[in-house]
């Protein structure tokens, strides 16, 4: 199934008997707050859900943006009205990083029915398609959360994939290099891994591209059949939206590494490279 949704056919299902769950995840990584954007207006049925607080568990070891504790998702994704049966659409503001990773996380906790809306809200409002203020009451849904639906990476297993697969950063070059690194205390990349920034995945339309078209970036950088592959970023949000273009390119057994380098720097004993190589 393509992990991705137009505005037309998510207007046309939310017109149907059995719309979707439709998520608001609008963030920023250094604000405002998405809800401030959700309140001034979302599309009709959706319920805001905070990246930071609800889908990812307190920074620490693990790195910004941790895997969440499947008793609290579960809380959430339940009051937002999730059961098992019922396809979920997720959407942010039309970057598709946030939404990416909401979409990762439904997935990894064992929901097999989630798409992004391609272009997000901003795509929505072009199309000219309804925004609401209202704020719904979901009927509480009953969605059991089973971790392991998607595959994830901790530290030492991407260590090993940058040397028997791939791995790639998808970060700006400058902070893969070294050049610079605006958020974590240590700048430089995982030894081993290749640089693919994920907004090549993206046309100048702010879609993502199509399926062809990612098949061939990613084999530049040695993604072929029958080598492994897995990705990592910042914090795990935006190497989430490469795993989804994985996934539009028909690698759905693309991995996650969710600690990230937030996680990988926390431990001073593992190794950092910088420059253009991978080694």
């Amino acid at each position: 199934m393509d992990p991705l949704v137009g505005v037309a056919a998510l207007a046309a299902s939310l017109r149907s008997a059995r719309p979707p769950v439709v998520l608001d995840v609008r963030w920023r990584l250094a604000g405002p707050p998405g809800r401030d954007d959700y309140a001034a207006g979302h599309l009709p049925g959706a319920v805001f859900v905070d990246l930071d607080t609800q889908l990812c568990g307190p920074p620490g070891a693990g790195g910004r943006h941790p895997l969440p504790d499947p008793a609290a998702l579960a809380g959430v994704l339940r009051a937002a009205g999730i059961g098992a049966g019922r396809p979920v659409v997720v959407y942010d503001g039309g970057e598709g990083q946030a939404a990416a990773r909401a979409w990762w996380t439904l997935r990894w906790a064992g929901h097999e029915d989630v798409r992004v809306l391609d272009g997000g809200f901003a795509a929505w409002v072009a199309a000219g398609e309804p925004v609401t203020t209202a704020v719904p009451e979901p009927e509480p849904g009953d969605f059991t959360v089973r971790p392991g639906g998607l595959p994830v990476l901790d530290a030492s297993a991407a260590a090993r994939l940058a040397g028997d697969g791939v791995l790639i950063d998808v970060r700006v070059p400058a902070r893969y290099r070294g050049e610079t690194e605006p958020v974590d205390p240590v700048a430089g990349h995982i030894p081993g891994a290749v640089n693919l920034p994920t907004t090549e995945h993206v046309g100048a339309d702010g879609r993502v591209r199509p399926a062809d078209a990612l098949r061939a970036g990613f084999a530049r950088v040695g993604v072929t059949d029958g080598v492994r592959v897995g990705a990592y970023c910042g914090s795990g949000v935006t190497a989430a939206h490469t795993v989804l273009a994985l996934h539009r390119a028909g690698r759905t057994d693309a991995a996650l590494y969710v600690g990230s380098w937030s996680g990988w720097v926390t431990d001073p004993a593992r190794p950092v490279a910088t420059g253009d190589g991978p080694d």
